[in-house]
């Protein structure tokens, strides 16, 4: 059975971009080197999917495809702005090298989905800022454009401050995203 996990918390990723941007005329982000946990290649594709109701939103997903190959879904990622893209881009690699992908998908929201989803985020702040040279201003775009959509979700003030500061904090710490992806490997017996 292939198994999804949903890109940014369920939170479709939309932009406080411009509104011509947020129809879809940013450019693209050529996507990252991604290795799964287990050495496989993860191949990104590429979609354009019409909103159901008001403006496209740029999301992720990290999932095996049918043929079982490792594969991260970036949809509509012409609405949101290249930095964004990158860390949706990135965020979803992390599924693949941590072991999420071939886990049991914990409850939605739970202690152990969050854990997930803020060690996902943190490898990818730490990647951009290392592979691509973020500075604050690029990952404040990221938090920005986090933040506004969490917001417009109805997600809590207290749960989008959580989200902002977990990624500003990964941002400034010491080490590289591999050394958290191998401490998470390690943690979960997959090294």
């Amino acid at each position: 059975m292939h198994r999804v996990i949903a890109a940014i918390v369920m939170l479709g990723c939309a932009t406080g971009a411009p509104p011509q941007a947020q129809a879809g005329n940013n450019e693209l982000a050529g996507p990252p080197q991604c290795k799964a946990n287990t050495g496989e290649e993860v191949a990104f594709e590429r979609v354009e999917r019409a909103p159901a109701q008001g403006r496209p939103m740029a999301a992720g997903m990290a999932r095996r495809g049918p043929d079982g190959k490792r594969v991260v879904i970036g949809m509509n990622f012409a609405a949101a702005p290249v930095p964004f893209q990158q860390f949706i881009d990135r965020h979803e690699c992390a599924h693949h090298q941590t072991g999420d992908v071939d886990m049991p998908h914990p409850p939605r929201n739970g202690p152990e989905h969050l854990m997930n989803e803020a060690v996902a985020d943190c490898i990818a702040v730490l990647r951009l800022r290392d592979e691509e040279g973020f500075d604050a201003a690029a990952v404040g775009q990221v938090t920005e454009a986090l933040a506004a959509d969490m917001a417009r979700f109805g997600f809590p003030p207290v749960s989008v401050s959580s989200r902002v500061s977990n990624i500003t904090s990964c941002f400034g710490r010491e080490g590289s995203a591999g050394d958290l992806i191998a401490a998470r490997l390690r943690e979960r017996g997959l090294e």
